[in-house]
């Protein structure tokens, strides 16, 4: 009598088990659901954009250099910018060197020549690239889009609020 004992008890403590991963299978989307990830922000971002002048001088490196685009890093973590592009609509392309972005810092990229220092790069360019109508587009060392910025500096009133876009007021940040 023993055995069957104790092949029922096995059978019973199987079917218990089975049981229990059946509710535990039927409870972790459940649970899961509680702990889903919350929209964060992007590390990295094309935070504001500045146009350069359009007057007679608009090709002297004093005005090339008033032409930029701000990379902020919100994260706590330095970010190795090294082979990351910034391009514009037209494909003119500047790739980041030796370039490290400290946590929670701010680089601005001129179009003019110049000597590159922890807060300010440039693209030793001799002509204006950013256009009164344009797209700013950051991409990571593997050419993934990071952030892009569209433009319309005619019609300020043009949004894009996309997660991935965002209008930037070419004159003094965001609208």
């Amino acid at each position: 009598m023993s055995v069957s004992v104790s092949v029922t008890a096995r059978r019973l403590a199987a079917t218990a088990a089975a049981a229990g991963a059946l509710v535990g299978t039927v409870a972790l989307p459940a649970s899961a659901a509680d702990h889903a990830p919350r929209p964060h922000r992007q590390n990295l971002v094309i935070s504001n954009v500045h146009l350069g002048s359009e007057g007679r001088d608009h090709r002297s490196n004093r005005a090339l250099n008033q032409e930029w685009v701000a990379i902020t890093n919100n994260s706590r973590q330095n970010v190795n910018l090294r082979g990351w592009t910034l391009s514009d609509k037209h494909g003119h392309t500047y790739t980041f060197r030796h370039f490290r972005l400290n946590g929670h810092s701010t680089v601005r990229v001129h179009t003019g020549v110049g000597r590159d220092t922890h807060s300010d790069l440039f693209q030793d360019r001799h002509h204006q690239i950013w256009d009164r109508r344009d797209t700013a587009t950051l991409r990571n060392e593997r050419g993934r889009v990071v952030d892009t910025a569209t433009w319309n500096a005619n019609h300020r009133d043009a949004r894009d609020n996309r997660d991935t876009h965002h209008d930037r007021n070419p004159h003094g940040g965001r609208h």
